[in-house]
């Protein structure tokens, strides 16, 4: 699925019973990340990690839901393997996990072509990552090799840019994280600056003579949490 692509109102068995998808979902901010099958060790690593920070994202106003392609018989199965080798990891494990034997879920969701739907190592490419807002809409997406795990708190980073940037008119600058300076919004007009951030905007002088880089911190009570904490 593309960016801005609305994701579809899907019914799903999980190991936290079943859902459908807006419903579930509410006003809240979503992480759906995508694994090909259980008892895979990066999967393994990337579940359990995910599940030791699932309060960094509740806070933020996320809600997780994992995604394999095999029976819920075989999730909980390998929930116990992932409590093992996370010791931290709360017994009621913190986000629920859709089960997709079919892969049908993971064609519908574009993790998949129909044409490979049944080829083993074609199957191996469902390492999708969507980051869903409160529209239904797909707002970043990742695709992993079964190689390389995710990152958390690299989603953590994104998070905070998705929302800070969904509520002001400004655009984070690259390993950006959240307190750092921040970018005014290219549409934003010169004659609307003091009025948007009073607490004032960096012009930067570049060779082109085009003011296109303007720096600010004045994003103040942006930085908080759904909850009310600061981030």
């Amino acid at each position: 699925m593309r960016l801005g692509s609305m994701v579809p109102n899907f019914w799903a068995e999980t190991t936290m019973g079943p859902i459908k998808f807006h419903e579930w979902l509410g006003q809240s901010w979503c992480v759906l990340f995508s694994h090909p099958a259980d008892f895979t060790p990066v999967c393994t690593t990337e579940l359990g990690l995910i599940a030791q920070e699932a309060n960094e994202f509740f806070r933020r106003g996320v809600k997780l839901l994992g995604h394999s392609c095999d029976s819920l018989q075989k999730h909980k199965i390998w929930l116990d393997d992932i409590r093992t080798y996370f010791r931290n990891i709360p017994l009621e494990f913190p986000y629920p996990i859709i089960s997709d034997e079919s892969r049908e879920l993971a064609v519908r969701l574009d993790m998949l072509d129909e044409g490979n739907r049944w080829d083993p190592v074609a199957a191996n490419t469902i390492r999708a990552l969507y980051v869903i807002g409160p529209d239904f809409t797909v707002k970043l997406s990742m695709f992993y090799p079964n190689t390389t795990g995710r990152n958390v708190q690299e989603m953590l980073r994104v998070i905070d840019s998705l929302q800070l940037t969904e509520r002001l008119r400004v655009v984070t600058p690259a390993d950006w994280t959240m307190g750092e300076e921040v970018m005014v919004s290219p549409e934003v007009q010169d004659k609307d600056l003091a009025k948007l951030f009073p607490r004032g905007v960096e012009k930067v002088r570049m060779p082109s003579g085009i003011a296109y880089v303007r720096k600010t911190r004045d994003y103040g009570h942006a930085s908080e949490c759904w909850d009310g904490s600061i981030i």
